[in-house]
């Protein structure tokens, strides 16, 4: 299962409301350190495929999300379980610190 794509309207339905905790990844297409993780993200996706949901937020085509978050920095991870932000991380950091960042919170 891929990495999939929220917009503004569909965050709610999408993470807040969702039955498995959600790992949403803010990030743009001109941020470099985005575009590192994102293979991680989409082979962690795979990994945890029932287990969790990764969905990615394009900020700048979605700026509604983030401001409410309050995200100041992009790559930006958010982990969501129940509706409810339980930890957040920003910064790249290699597949095996998302790996154990994603074990801690879930």
């Amino acid at each position: 299962m891929a990495t999939v794509p929220v917009t503004d309207d569909t965050f709610d339905a999408e993470v807040r409301n969702a039955d498995l905790p959600v790992v949403v990844d803010f990030w743009a297409e001109w941020c470099g350190p985005c575009k590192q993780i994102g293979p991680a993200l989409e082979e962690l996706s795979d990994q945890y495929e029932g287990k969790i949901k990764i969905v990615k937020v394009n900020v700048d085509e979605n700026p509604g999300s983030p401001s409410q978050l309050g995200v100041r920095g992009i790559p930006a991870l958010f982990m969501f379980k129940d509706g409810e932000v339980v930890s957040n991380k920003v910064g790249a950091a290699p597949k095996a610190a998302l790996q154990s960042w994603i074990e801690e919170a879930i």
